[in-house]
């Protein structure tokens, strides 16, 4: 295809040294963040793919212009819960990681790309295509909405929390957490989230990954102490589960890629210093401070975040794994934040600890039918009110 006098080729990435080193130059040439609050870039530690290598299926494709690479983006396929009739289920494409070169913007490079990968998901028999972006990424939202024809689908939360090395959390007496085998987690996660929107159906893949560390389980020691639970001595039917109880699992992200800093305000430099000698001296302030990352550093990414029964009994739960979760990533001397995601409208929005320094509160979802039979429920999808919208599933694997 040709723009003014320039051929624009789009063509697959090829893993070679060379596309390696100018997906890496064009991503540091790329690096915007909202100068208004501190933000966070990946490192991908010299592969550019990382953040799709460990999806089912995966592409990466790169454009050009007289021989320069001046643009760059990646697409999963997986199969997933969609709340759509006549099923329940159905084959999305992820888009992520579209970046084209500051001078070489507005001249089509983003829309050809994002097209392109669309064809490649048509190929093989996608449904939804849909992607993530700041909701204040103005940029972002009118290629995709007003160009591309996607709708606006959810509004998740991107939640992060700083790891204190120095100063691990003391867990509730009263409550026991327990690790579940593989085969458990799998169990009571299709069991009590397989209705979930964009539920994995090969959660047993995700599970049983090298970087996912497990899964635990929190409920309260009083409830009837005599009768184990969650183990399966016979059949599954036979396990014991309390009316109370809260589940999450861990994946290792920063063995993927690692996280930085942005360009961070002088004032948050010096409060960030300020506020770690303040936390030493005076702990039981509870002050929030960031961690010493300026430099490339590792997180954890809680997901499959789960709880059972009524009242402040299940909030309490899902805190004290969260604080064990904690304790796991202090003891990990290179990680130094806990990520999770869920829907905008999931109470445990309010559960999780978090900073909101550090987070992303609206983390626009867009989707796009690709096929006849899905545009005609693309409404359902997307009109569904607030108040009844299901909880939403991120994927480890597309962090």
């Amino acid at each position: 295809m040709r723009y003014e006098e320039e051929i624009l080729i789009i063509r697959s990435y090829d893993g070679q040294s060379a596309d390696r080193a100018r997906v890496e130059d064009l991503e540091r040439r790329c690096e915007v963040g909202p100068s208004e609050r501190v933000f966070l870039f990946t490192d991908t530690m010299g592969d550019p793919i990382c953040r799709i290598r460990n999806s089912p299926l995966y592409k990466m494709l790169v454009a050009e212009v007289d021989n320069q690479l001046v643009g760059v983006i990646q697409g999963s396929i997986k199969v997933v819960t969609v709340h759509q009739a006549p099923k329940d289920r159905a084959k999305v494409g992820y888009v992520l990681g579209l970046r084209v070169a500051p001078s070489f913007r507005r001249r089509g490079i983003g829309y050809n790309l994002v097209r392109r990968l669309e064809e490649w998901f048509v190929a093989n028999d996608v449904d939804y295509a849909y992607m993530a972006t700041e909701k204040d990424n103005e940029a972002s939202v009118k290629l995709f909405i007003n160009k591309l024809g996607y709708t606006n689908f959810r509004v998740p939360a991107i939640l992060v929390n700083p790891v204190k090395h120095y100063r691990p959390y003391h867990l509730p007496s009263n409550i026991q957490i327990s690790s579940l085998k593989v085969d458990v987690a799998e169990f009571l996660y299709r069991k009590f989230m397989a209705s979930t929107e964009f539920f994995p159906h090969d959660i047993d893949h995700v599970l049983k990954h090298k970087l996912s560390l497990g899964s635990w389980v929190a409920y309260y020691k009083d409830d009837d102490s005599t009768t184990p639970k969650f183990e399966t001595n016979g059949g599954k039917s036979e396990m014991v589960i309390p009316k109370c109880w809260a589940m999450l699992s861990v994946w290792n992200s920063g063995e993927v890629f690692k996280l930085r800093l942005g360009k961070a305000p002088l004032s948050c430099l010096i409060y960030t210093e300020s506020s770690k000698v303040i936390d030493k001296i005076f702990p039981c302030l509870k002050l929030p401070s960031i961690p010493d990352f300026y430099e490339p550093f590792g997180f954890y990414f809680m997901y499959g975040v789960h709880r059972e029964g009524k009242g402040m009994g299940t909030r309490k739960l899902v805190k004290a794994l969260c604080q064990y979760v904690h304790n796991m990533a202090a003891a990990a001397r290179d990680c130094k934040v806990i990520v999770t995601e869920i829907g905008g409208e999931d109470s445990l929005r309010d559960e999780i600890p978090h900073w909101k320094l550090l987070s992303c509160p609206e983390d626009l979802w867009c989707i796009k039918a690709l096929k006849k039979e899905a545009r005609n429920s693309l409404h359902e999808l997307t009109k569904t009110p607030p108040t009844t919208r299901p909880a939403l599933f991120v994927d480890p694997r597309e962090v």
